[in-house]
Order: C-alpha cells, then structure tokens, then sequence
C-alpha cells in the first residue's frame, strides 16, 4: 500500500494489552480551527466533516464502512487539533487501519460530498446556536483570546462555510493538514501491520509551530436575561508545554468542579442552592491555556452564583485549600487520567491529543506524578493567577 501523501512518516505509539478483543486505533493530526486562513473560519471542521463521508477507493464513506465492520468511529477538531478515530474488532484492525490511512491521507471527494456535508455542517452551527452551553464558551474564549486565533470559533460563521469550495477545502488538505504534525496510536491485543513507508519505528517530536502574541484579556460587562443562562467565570493558564503548571490548574478544576467533594460543590450547591448544574475544568494551547467554571442558573440566581465562585477563588488564593480539600482533588485528578488510560478507544484519543506538539512521548506515569505534586502554595498562586485577569461572560444575552 502506498500512501500519496506531502506529510512525513508518522509516529506511531503502540499499547499491546493481550486481555482486550478489540483494537483502538486514532489518527492525531496537528492542525485546527486556530490554523484556518483569515476568512475561511470553520474550514478544519468542514475538511473533518468531508474525509469522514468521502468515499475510500469502492467500499463506500469511510465512517459508514468503518461502522459495518461492527466498531464505532467519529472524529472531531479542535482548536489545535484534529482525531480521527475508530474501535473495531481485533481481526478486523488490519482493513481498520487501512481504511482509516487512506481515508484520511487520500480522500476522493466530490462536490457533491461537499455540498452535502456543508448541510450537515450548517445544521450543527444551527443547532449551537441555539444551545447557550455552546454559545457562552465560544463567548468566553473570545474575551480570553480578543483578536487571536484561539478566540475564533472551531465551526466557524454561516457565511464563512457558505464560502467554501471543493478547490479550498482539498487545497487546505494538501497545503495545511498533511504538513501538519500527526501521530497515530494503536492500543489492542496485538499491533496490526502498519507499512514501513507510512510509519516511523519510534516517536519523533514534531517541529515547533509559530505562536502569536496574547494581548490582554476582554472583561467586558456583562448582563443577565430574564431565564436560565450559563455563565463561564474563569481566566488564563498555563500552555500545553508547562506540564508541571498545568497541573496545579487541574487539581485547581477538581476543586472547584461538581464533585460532591469539591468546594465550590458544597458552597454553591449544598450551602447557597443557587445551581445543580456546573462543572469545572482546564484546557492547554500553544500560547496559553484556558481555565473555567461553567454554571447553569435560574433567573435571578446569577450574579449570587458568580460571587460565590469569585469568593471560593479569593479563599484559595489567600489560604490555599485544607490538607483533606486538597487530597481529595489531586486524587479525582489522578482517577480521572487513569479512567481514561484504562478504557481502550479514550487511551489512544489521550495518547494522540497528549502526543502531538511535544518534544518526546507522552509519559502518564509522569503526569499522575506531577499531579501528586501539586502543593498548597501551587493552589493559591493559581486561585490568585485566575483571580487578577477574570473574565465572566453569560449566555443568552438578553432580549
């Protein structure tokens, strides 16, 4: 088999568990909504959306194919990033792979896949639109990132999608997507043949990307409709490079997310019964990172929620959490990683996502290491970090 392709060979990292009956094979590929030409906003998701449905030599879409084998398979694109992945049968892993490697490197779109795929899309934008959990993050990271790749939205606008031709999107695939870092994960009872000429034997850091200066963050004012709204309170973190960092901000989500162990858990919920629906969590980028708690309200809850928050983070970063406080978030933070390491098809999505942009492989046993770490002191520099550039953004506006 050989694979037309302007990307170098890929790196692939293996998990052979003799225990499982299927294999879990993903396909990570550094190149997202961040990367999209100006005025092409949404062109990753759509080049995601048409390599997924495109035909793969006879066999038909890709994902329909992939599917009729018995397995699962989906894809989804980031910021940075894009996965294609799929869990299938361990006899079947071999056309699996093939499959998936050709699907993804030598599609064979056509108009019409575009055309229809383009619907697809339009409906996913109506239907976030539509959707205030979906609308107040795009809000947030635009005030967190005002003018920077990161602040625009991962589908981009109606008119930008409209805009896009079969030329672009296939030119994007050749010019963007292929050069782009990538890494492919296999974790199954054994390793299916991989062609020596697609991958390398040992992982290989890919080069360094450009990076964009931050400019300071948007806190605009914000107002409260009359009807249940989300709000997202949160600030900037560490960068996906800062792995020590980066951990304190995730033993800091554990804190303040919706465990019923968890701070803000008994203050906003148990103690002021202002929200049953929040969650916390912290997400790394080139330049930066973005921390946040999402709270659903009633009307006329909101702003009592938002000062609840704000107070539990001023706490943190005057005193720091209690021992018991911190034990128990650095320990959801280090269940919740090795969770995911022990269910096949999310080991090999972290091991792509964790795997692309660094200088060497992806260690879990390291990072449950730095989590464990993470100190009273860490907590309250982060609390105060978070505090001194919050951004409070709420979704819907009023009417």
């Amino acid at each position: 088999m050989t694979f037309a392709t302007s990307a170098a060979r890929i790196p692939v990292v293996t998990v052979v568990d003799p225990r499982l009956k299927t294999t879990s094979l993903c396909l990570g590929v550094g190149y997202g909504s961040r990367h999209d030409p100006p005025g092409c906003g949404g062109l990753a998701h759509m080049l995601e959306h048409l390599l997924m449905s495109a035909p793969v030599g006879t066999v038909g879409p890709l994902v329909q194919h992939l599917e009729r084998l018995g397995g699962t398979a989906n894809a989804e694109t980031g910021l940075e990033q894009m996965l294609f992945y799929t869990q299938v049968a361990a006899e079947d892993a071999e056309e699996a792979l093939d499959l998936l490697l050709r699907g993804v490197l030598t599609p064979e779109p056509d108009a019409a896949t575009l055309d229809s795929e383009r619907t697809a899309v339009l409906q996913e934008l109506a239907a976030a639109e539509a959707d205030p959990t979906d609308t107040v993050q795009d809000a947030f990271l635009a005030a967190l990132f005002p003018d920077h790749p990161l602040g625009r939205p991962v589908g981009g606008t109606v008119p930008e999608i409209g805009r896009l031709d079969i030329d672009t999107v296939l030119g994007a695939h050749r010019s963007l997507f292929l050069p782009s870092p990538m890494v492919l994960t296999v974790i199954g009872p054994e390793i299916p043949r991989i062609p020596a000429e697609f991958a390398q034997a040992e992982y290989t850091a890919p080069a360094p990307r450009p990076e964009f200066p931050l400019g300071p963050v948007r806190a605009a004012e914000h107002a409260w409709p009359d009807e249940f709204s989300w709000v997202a309170v949160g600030g900037r973190s560490p960068s996906m490079s800062d792995d020590a960092g980066r951990q304190c901000y995730a033993v800091l989500a554990n804190l303040m997310g919706a465990d019923a162990c968890s701070l803000l858990y008994r203050e906003l919920r148990v103690s002021a019964g202002l929200a049953y629906a929040f969650q916390a969590w912290d997400r790394g980028y080139a330049e930066s990172g973005a921390w946040r708690v999402l709270v659903g309200v009633e009307s006329g809850n909101g702003a009592k929620a938002v000062d609840v928050v704000v107070r539990v983070l001023d706490e943190l970063a005057t005193d720091g959490p209690t021992d018991t406080d911190l034990d128990a978030a650095r320990r959801r933070a280090r269940m919740s990683l090795i969770l995911d390491a022990e269910t096949p098809l999310e080991h090999a999505r972290l091991l792509a996502y964790r795997s692309l942009d660094r200088t060497s492989g992806w260690d879990m046993e390291r990072e449950l290491r730095l989590i464990a770490d993470v100190t009273r002191d860490d907590i309250r520099a982060a609390a105060a970090h978070i505090r001194s550039g919050l951004v409070t953004v709420v979704r819907p506006e009023p009417r």
